[in-house]
């Protein structure tokens, strides 16, 4: 009895040190981009294209990578969402709860969920140079869209496996067809859609190596989906390459203005899962 006594001690002990660990990381990313970037923070940094000798510490600002990231993010989240959920439908709705094509799916998924976002982007930049494309727009979002749907499918899908099953059932009683039983479960699963969706978005909003080597950069926003496109993670990148101080601090600001759309993007998330949870039957 007292050494189960000790080992919860020493197990709540451990929590609360891993805890304040994981804490005063993220505290302290915060607080170096906060301190490094507010001071290059301005107006202008935000609502202006890079001008000429922007990466000498000249004018303008990264409107450009603000943009690019909101059409990349925003147009694969979209074609995601459009492939993932009949996927987990078919899986949950369609097939049998023991089916051995849907195990091997999940397994297929766990593996891709695994891929580093590097070899996405080389997978792309194969693809495109076998079709002779340039870095576009469209590159990136179909790489994207690529990264983004296995975490989409599974995060999904897990909420889906622990839906009762009984509610299937009454649906079907009740003289439903599959295609019907869908909207119920729908209701069910809205706060995993929500939750997959900000996990996703936040991945696809902080990747920069995939968008590498198939969306480019550009210190213009572009016009059609064939131009190449800046984001604000190749913004960090480039500016804090540079041997200029006062651009290195405007990667600082970038990044700042990164984690401030993702703060935005979470706290939406959290209002909308607690929204649809009021609808899902216990």
């Amino acid at each position: 009895m007292k050494f189960k006594f000790i080992e919860a001690k020493i197990a709540k002990l451990l929590m609360i040190i891993s805890t304040i660990i994981v804490f005063w990381c993220v505290s302290s990313i915060i607080i170096v981009i906060a301190v490094k970037g507010i001071p290059a923070m301005s107006w202008e940094m935000i609502s202006q294209l890079p001008g000429d000798g922007f990466y000498i510490g000249k004018e303008g600002g990264f409107l450009n990578a603000i943009v690019g990231s909101l059409y990349v993010v925003g147009s694969s989240t979209i074609l995601g969402l459009l492939v993932s959920i009949p996927v987990v439908f078919y899986m949950n709705v369609y097939l049998r709860p023991d089916s051995r094509f849907a195990s091997l799916a999940r397994l297929a998924y766990d593996v891709l969920l695994g891929v580093p976002s590097i070899v996405y982007g080389a997978f792309g930049f194969a693809v495109m140079i076998y079709f002779g494309l340039r870095t576009s727009l469209l590159g990136g979002i179909i790489v994207i869209t690529l990264l983004i749907i296995p975490i989409l499918i599974r995060s999904m899908d897990v909420v889906a496996k622990q839906m009762p099953r009984d509610i299937l059932d009454a649906s079907f009683s009740l003289g439903a067809t599959r295609l019907e039983t869908i909207g119920v479960v729908l209701r069910q699963i809205a706060p995993g859609i929500a939750t997959a969706t900000l996990l996703s978005v936040g991945k696809a909003i902080g990747d920069a190596a995939a968008v590498l080597f198939t969306a480019g950069y550009s210190d213009s926003i572009p016009t059609s989906l064939s131009q190449p496109t800046a984001t604000l993670p190749l913004a960090v990148f480039f500016q804090l390459s540079s041997p200029v101080e006062e651009v290195q601090n405007r990667a600082y600001a970038a990044a700042l203005v990164l984690t401030i759309i993702i703060l935005i993007l979470s706290i939406v998330g959290r209002v909308i899962t607690t929204r649809f949870s009021k609808n899902k039957i216990k």
